[in-house]
């Protein structure tokens, strides 16, 4: 990806703040997070305000908007074409029982799996398109996308203003530190679920006892109606 940050640099300040929009509305609107840099070129946003070249309040806004909006287009698409999309994906990128996984954590977890979604490149691209396969309701898909997208834009923006032109060490620390937090969040969710179903087990033994023993009542119930 340097030659695509070395483009972006190059870039004067308005065609930067058309590129911190497009690539992250790009990279989640029509599942191709595995081909374009949004996370870099929001970085690269925020280099270019700290190197005097876009005002930092722009940088942010177009970020957040472009985060946002994308999103929302993967949503659509999602939920038109989703299905469709998925199929026709490489099985060497996603395979299908992974989509299938994928939609039942999203339906159990709702708008959380949408903020969540937002910080790692691969889930920026499948978790808009998931949540519109899914059906899950807009107004809870719209108000923690706006939420995710602008804690996401906002950090990494800041990360590329703050590391001016030390940037490329911690653009790498950021994108590992956030593969490691979804890795994490990912487990405790499947401890989560596999804790939810030992219990449903659990529950499902225990009345089937309890219906087994009030079986075994009715039938001395009506051996000794039977002796009287």
């Amino acid at each position: 990806m340097s030659w695509i940050s070395d483009h972006l640099l190059a870039l004067n300040g308005t065609l930067v703040l058309i590129a911190v929009f497009l690539l992250p509305a790009l990279e989640s609107s029509v599942f191709l997070g595995f081909l374009i840099p949004g996370e870099t070129a929001v970085v690269i946003g925020g280099v270019t305000a700290y190197n005097g070249h876009t005002q930092l309040w722009a940088v942010l806004l177009v970020a957040i908007v472009g985060a946002v909006v994308g999103d929302s287009i993967g949503y659509a698409v999602g939920k038109r074409w989703g299905d469709t999309l998925l199929s026709r994906l490489p099985k060497r990128l996603i395979k299908p029982a992974s989509v299938r996984q994928s939609k039942e954590l999203i339906r159990r977890l709702g708008g959380k799996a949408v903020f969540a979604g937002r910080f790692a490149a691969a889930l920026r691209a499948l978790v808009p398109g998931l949540c519109g396969v899914s059906e899950m309701p807009y107004r809870t898909f719209a108000v923690w996308n706006m939420l995710g997208g602008a804690v996401w834009a906002t950090g990494f923006v800041l990360l590329g203003y703050f590391a001016g032109a030390g940037w490329h060490t911690v653009e790498h620390y950021a994108s590992v530190a956030s593969w490691i937090a979804v890795g994490v969040a990912a487990l405790v969710v499947a401890g989560l679920v596999l804790l939810k179903r030992r219990a449903e087990k659990k529950a499902e033994a225990w009345l089937e006892q309890e219906s087994g023993a009030a079986d075994d009542a009715d039938a001395e119930a009506q051996i000794e109606g039977s002796a009287v």
